[in-house]
């Protein structure tokens, strides 16, 4: 069970999905997929961070984390993905009951992210700034599992440090 997390544009997506492919039997949960599912009233999360889109954002997690057990139950290994920074980082973790539990903080430097933002077809940033995203997930966020700069490695490369580094993203006990 593989949690990855970053800020957008850093690549949460397509490592993921390339690191549930080393599997034999492996999931790859997208977080966005359940505030997606929302086609009617759905509240954007900007910096203001509404009570409306707070509570939309914690149902989407708590759903995201139902499906990782559901899976994970079902003997899959499992790696799911989304932006956690802060305290929603560790409420996250407390709702899994997956074990083992390997916690990936994927980062980069900002100017790296600008530019992989610019370069994919959805756009994240709006009215966020990537180096105030980046410093909220730096200083709010515990740092426990693996963090890794990806800002000099490929996705294929990343999956490759994420597997040879497993050991450091684990997280002793199950949670941070």
């Amino acid at each position: 069970m593989f949690v990855i997390t970053g800020v957008m544009a850093v690549g949460k997506s397509t490592v993921a999905d390339l690191l549930a492919q080393r599997f034999d039997r492996g999931a790859h949960v997208r977080g966005d997929t359940f505030r997606k599912m929302i086609v009617s009233g759905r509240a954007d999360v900007t910096p203001s961070l509404e009570d409306e889109a707070v509570a939309q954002l914690e149902l989407r997690r708590r759903i995201a984390a139902q499906t990782v057990d559901e899976y994970w139950r079902a003997g899959f290994d499992v790696v799911v993905q989304d932006i956690l920074i802060g305290n929603a980082f560790t409420a996250f973790l407390e709702m899994l009951a997956a074990d083992p539990l390997h916690v990936v903080v994927l980062t980069a430097r900002p100017s790296v992210i600008a530019d992989r933002d610019r370069t994919r077809p959805k756009k994240g940033y709006g009215s966020w700034s990537v180096e105030a995203l980046c410093d909220a997930l730096g200083t709010e966020t515990p740092h426990v599992g693996l963090w890794l700069d990806t800002s000099d490695l490929s996705p294929e490369q990343t999956v490759d440090e994420i597997l040879r580094r497993r050991d450091e993203a684990h997280i002793s006990g199950g949670r941070a």
